[in-house]
């Protein structure tokens, strides 16, 4: 039986996805299977893999509906037990299905496990950062604990038992941006996570991403879906405070006031740092200097954030 469904949402990535796709035929562990879920691509990228003729590789096709829709058309493909998802633009470690079909093994009655990435910029690589005990090298973590720094679950770095999204669904197509944090926290709502460690992937990241124009705050993750939760459960409230403040600061980066003062109300100032509470009150050519200094210090390997 295949242990592990691979799903690789596909959008115009010509320059990355053989990279990405060897860096999963080139696993020391090899019981898987590959379902690439093209979303519309215009550029040459399904034209590149016709030459992979692997028969564990699956490519099936849709008109452009967004990742979220792809990741769940995935899924319902998928026919392994365990499913990972794997940006077209994003790569793995040889040893990434080996390392989590060995954390699969030794925590039988676990369904959702992660591990440690990092982060590539255009100057240079760094390791994410997590609040979690680094004396150990993989322990059973509570979501919203372990994400006060960096969130412990990423899309392109955990593995998930199909049983899972049974229990809390799968993408909400309606998000368009942080769809991924709440399929997380209704994940974090019933499971903990398996978290090591061990470095399994490298995320590619753009320096411009929290200052890209977004739309209304309609098309953002969903606070009011968890209004209810959150008046009693005070983790689920600190970490959603602090996904709202990361939301305000690109409502004001984007000139987008009234969703900025409807998000910072919402805030516990209690929930967040003094750092956060200044950046918030700070104006926007302050905070777009800041933005010019983040990006020479991730250069000089001094910071990887000057909002967190």
């Amino acid at each position: 039986m295949t242990k592990f469904s691979i799903i690789i949402p596909l959008y115009n990535k010509e320059q990355f996805i053989e990279n990405t796709l060897k860096s999963v035929l080139q696993q020391t562990y090899q019981n898987f299977e590959i379902i690439i879920v093209n979303d519309g691509s215009t550029d040459r990228s399904i034209e590149l893999l016709q030459k992979y003729t692997d028969k564990r590789i699956q490519i099936i096709h849709q008109q452009n509906q967004g990742v979220s829709v792809a990741r769940n058309n995935g899924i319902k493909l998928a026919k392994a037990q365990f499913i990972c998802f794997l940006d077209a633009d994003d790569y793995w470690y040889p040893h990434f299905l080996e390392t989590f079909n060995t954390l699969i093994e030794k925590y039988k009655n676990q369904y959702v496990f992660s591990a440690a990435f990092e982060v590539e910029t255009k100057w240079n690589t760094f390791k994410s950062m997590y609040s979690i005990d680094p004396n150990q090298n993989d322990l059973v973590v509570d979501f919203f604990e372990a994400s006060k720094k960096e969130c412990v679950l990423w899309t392109s770095c955990a593995v998930f038992d199909k049983s899972v999204f049974e229990k809390v669904g799968n993408f909400d197509k309606t998000i368009k941006i942080a769809q991924d944090t709440d399929l997380w926290i209704r994940i974090g709502l019933h499971y903990p996570i398996v978290f090591t460690w061990e470095t399994l992937a490298i995320y590619k990241h753009d320096a411009q991403s929290l200052s890209k124009k977004t739309d209304d705050l309609n098309d953002r993750l969903h606070f009011k879906k968890f209004e209810k939760e959150e008046k009693t459960n005070e983790k689920l409230k600190t970490y959603l405070d602090l996904m709202r403040y990361f939301a305000a600061m690109h409502s004001k980066l984007n000139n987008n006031l009234k969703s900025f003062k409807e998000l910072v109300n919402e805030i516990n100032y209690n929930n967040i740092s003094l750092k956060k509470r200044i950046l918030l009150k700070t104006p926007k050519p302050i905070l777009q200097q800041l933005l010019k200094l983040q990006q020479l210090l991730v250069k000089l390997k001094l910071s990887n954030s000057v909002f967190k």
